[in-house]
């Protein structure tokens, strides 16, 4: 996809106030050898052919003029490493861990099971308020609830972020996983297993709307029904190295990111944008429209960067899940994670530091 004629027109208005935010940042790292590469792992909808399909804010970020002058008068490019949505969790992890990628697109829960094994990472640019969860089951089952299906089989994919919101769902209604017999299934195994009758329900995300239009299950629960924070999130991570050594260019991607989701989300840029969506990842729009359909929160603060309590709150979750669940041995200090600095001052820099609101306001 290609960038709009507006975005682009945005895109260098913003220019100058950047590049003197940028020049401030580098200060911060002078003496210090630019990399030739910087290594942004990000899930791709087709891996296939000689460049991989990805989209949302990094595929603006992929096509940012302002980016791309910035790091061309540093002699720095970045590879864009497509990773299979089967496996984000495990293949990001397997990355950071093997030094192949620097930075990374991907959930809470797999970043908090990274940073417990020793490996560092910081979150740089908080996503949006998250994507939502669905239960399904058969279009023939009875069940009406999450408690109509204790001792039955449930695929769920283990150590992915959904993990998290589907723990909530069973604390809220008294239950454990033991209640249950999970069998640990990807996404597209999981689909497999409802339609043939292998398992009794399913939790997965959007894609539960093509299984209901193909009239092969139903939706018991979402996250829709739950408060803003049972939603999986998704975020900026980089690796605590980069970000200690290379500040400025550590900076200049969260500007990027700051740029990119504030085009997506104005209000005019909506429809364009879950159009491209859809097209992108071959969903029928209507799939793409009812995942963010019946939102508590507008589109445009949606799309909030801004970091806040209820950030540190959720991943204090998401840790104490992991240890409760065996996923990781330790306790994992929260705060050490998240470096707000960056999108602070890309904000200021790119004069929005008053277009989102605080999450206390919303």
């Amino acid at each position: 996809m290609k960038l709009s004629f507006s975005m682009l027109a945005a895109v260098f208005a913003f220019s100058t106030v950047f590049a003197d935010g940028s020049a401030s940042a580098g200060r911060a790292s002078a003496g210090r050898a630019d990399p030739a590469t910087i290594r942004i792992a990000v899930v791709a909808a087709q891996l296939g052919g000689n460049k991989p399909s990805f989209f949302g804010p990094p595929e603006y970020m992929a096509n940012d003029p302002v980016l791309k002058a910035e790091l061309d008068k540093r002699h720095v490019s970045i590879e864009w490493v497509p990773v299979s949505a089967v496996a984000v969790a495990t293949l990001v992890n397997e990355a950071f861990t093997s030094q192949r990628i620097d930075f990374a697109y991907y959930g809470d829960l797999p970043s908090v099971i990274l940073n417990a094994s020793g490996f560092q990472t910081r979150l740089i640019a908080p996503g949006n308020l998250g994507n939502n969860v669905y239960l399904m089951v058969p279009p023939g089952s009875t069940a009406q609830s999450i408690a109509d299906l204790k001792g039955k089989r449930i695929a769920l994919n283990r150590g992915r972020p959904w993990e998290v919101s589907f723990e909530k769902l069973l604390t809220a209604n008294g239950l454990k996983f033991s209640d249950f017999k999970v069998i640990n299934l990807n996404p597209q195994a999981g689909a497999s297993a409802l339609v043939s009758g292998s398992v009794d329900a399913f939790v997965t995300l959007d894609d539960a709307f093509i299984l209901v239009d193909k009239g092969l299950g139903k939706i018991i629960w979402s996250t829709k029904q739950a408060p803003v924070d049972w939603k999986m999130r998704a975020e900026l991570w980089g690796t605590a190295d980069f970000v200690q050594q290379h500040p400025d260019l550590t900076q200049l991607l969260a500007n990027a990111d700051l740029r990119a989701v504030h085009w997506i989300s104005e209000d005019q840029n909506r429809a364009s944008y879950l159009h491209d969506l859809a097209e992108r990842y071959s969903y029928p729009e209507s799939v793409i429209d009812r995942e963010f359909a019946n939102e508590t929160v507008s589109w445009h603060n949606y799309w909030s960067p801004l970091y806040s309590a209820s950030i540190t709150t959720h991943y204090e979750a998401v840790v104490a899940y992991a240890r409760s669940a065996g996923l990781i041995r330790n306790d994992l200090p929260v705060a050490p994670l998240i470096v707000p600095q960056f999108v602070d001052a890309g904000l200021k820099q790119l004069g929005l530091d008053s277009y989102w609101k605080s999450p206390a306001a919303l």
